[in-house]
């Protein structure tokens, strides 16, 4: 199926791992031209190799600072003028800031998981609505369901929600969608570090208990591939919409099951 995202210049953030990176890679099989964003610069080195680097644009970027993302943003306008189609928000940690750690670490928290996503989505606004783009938010499943000791990202991911329907609303009279997907357990390398080192093997198994479709954690590839759908050329009517891409984990109660 032709998705129409054809030399498409769309921005990822937190592109060089995880569902960012997978994003891009779909992005390229599509003939877009991904421009991503990471603060690591060595695993954005690995992906201008994997990928080509005529094929993509890579930027060094903390989103957590105001400042760098702004110039970021700058560079990016700069570059490719009114050229930026797409934007997808995605750049972000479960750092387990909770109650317990005081307001300056809350406040740091939603500048690595919050303020950036409207700094991206204010900063490249006006090339998307000339290009009636898309925008595409990347949530969790915490912002529904709490997790405990994580007040700073669910605070943010709660946020997160609730901008997609605001800038949906906001941008729909320039033919721009904005919509947001919303994963649970995903095997990224972050959270096979966390499987690595978590001592209690119950933890996962309650886990994977929960996740009705399959038992499985979902992969990267698959929240990808749904991304893909929504920046499309393909999705004409769909905004601010918040779609779980979880294998049933947040609304499919199955306590029953053993």
């Amino acid at each position: 199926m032709n998705l129409g995202l054809k030399d498409k210049k769309i921005v990822v953030t937190g592109g060089a791992s995880g569902i960012g990176k997978a994003i891009a890679l779909d992005l390229c099989r599509e003939g877009a031209f991904p421009i991503i964003i990471d603060r690591d610069e060595s695993a954005l080195l690995r992906l201008r190799k994997e990928i080509g680097d005529a094929r993509i644009k890579t930027f060094v970027c903390d989103l957590s600072d105001c400042l760098e993302t702004k110039q970021v943003i700058s560079q990016i306008n700069k570059i490719f003028g009114d050229e930026i189609y797409g934007l997808v928000n995605n750049a972000g940690v479960n750092d387990g800031v909770s109650l317990l750690d005081g307001i300056s670490a809350f406040q740091a928290s939603l500048q690595r998981n919050l303020i950036h996503y409207f700094q991206m989505t204010s900063g490249l606004m006006e090339s998307i609505k000339k290009n009636q783009g898309s925008i595409l938010n990347i949530s969790s499943k915490v912002a529904e369901t709490g997790q405990g000791g994580t007040s700073g990202y669910a605070a943010a991911k709660g946020a997160i929600n609730a901008l997609t329907r605001e800038w949906a609303l906001e941008l729909a009279q320039y033919g721009v969608d904005v919509n947001c997907i919303v994963p649970a357990e995903v095997i990224t390398p972050q959270y096979e570090k966390w499987i690595k080192n978590e001592s209690d093997s119950r933890k996962v198994r309650n886990i994977l208990r929960k996740i009705n479709l399959g038992k499985r954690l979902t992969r990267p590839e698959e929240v990808a591939d749904f991304a893909i759908f929504l920046l499309s050329q393909r999705n004409t009517h769909t905004t601010g919409q918040l779609v779980f891409v979880d294998g049933g984990y947040t609304h499919l109660d199955d306590s029953t099951s053993v």
